[in-house]
């Protein structure tokens, strides 16, 4: 038995109450590194990273948008999923900086082509498959791509991103899901 109360008792009930603490955090930290571990990357490909949740199982191409003049209170990202199960392959996705106005139209620009979006809150998306695979491939094709549209208090934004890597990532999640069934 040790006692508390000398110099090595003091210690080591010290070292056990930083064991303790470090289990504690750990323990609270959890379940917020699960979602992250449950994605593997297909790899990083200039501005636009491929990655692949065999959980649900979908693969997908992300990239941010460029940081906009007026900021927003989210951070807008595009996105280019596989659904295997769901049958879905080339599905373009906005998350925009701003909440967008009610019955407000939002526009994509990309490479001369402007394409009407549908969506609402903070998403966006093509309401017809094929301007799904028409966007896909101007993606491959130009530098950038812009989302213009009005937010909740009727000002205009507009949502910028760099589409280097692009292709590179939309292929690699393509394969990356391939198998998948």
């Amino acid at each position: 038995m040790v006692d508390l109360r000398s110099p090595s008792g003091r210690q080591a009930q010290h070292r056990w109450k930083g064991i303790c603490q470090a289990i504690l955090v750990l323990a609270a930290m959890l379940p917020l590194a699960t979602p992250a571990l449950a994605r593997d990357s297909l790899g990083m490909f200039d501005h636009w990273g491929a990655f692949r949740d065999p959980a649900v199982p979908r693969c997908y191409a992300i990239a941010r948008a460029e940081p906009g003049r007026r900021g927003g209170a989210w951070q807008a990202y595009a996105d280019v999923g596989n659904w295997p199960r769901r049958g879905l392959r080339g599905d373009v996705h906005f998350r925009m900086s701003h909440r967008v106005a009610p019955s407000a139209p939002i526009m994509l620009s990309v490479g001369g082509q402007h394409i009407p979006l549908v969506g609402g809150g903070t998403d966006a998306w093509v309401a017809d498959p094929r301007m799904n695979a028409a966007i896909v491939a101007a993606m491959r094709f130009n530098p950038t791509m812009t989302l213009v549209a009005r937010d909740s208090q009727n000002r205009r934004f507009a949502d910028t991103w760099q589409l280097a890597g692009a292709a590179s990532a939309m292929d690699s999640a393509a394969v990356g899901c391939a198998e998948i069934h």
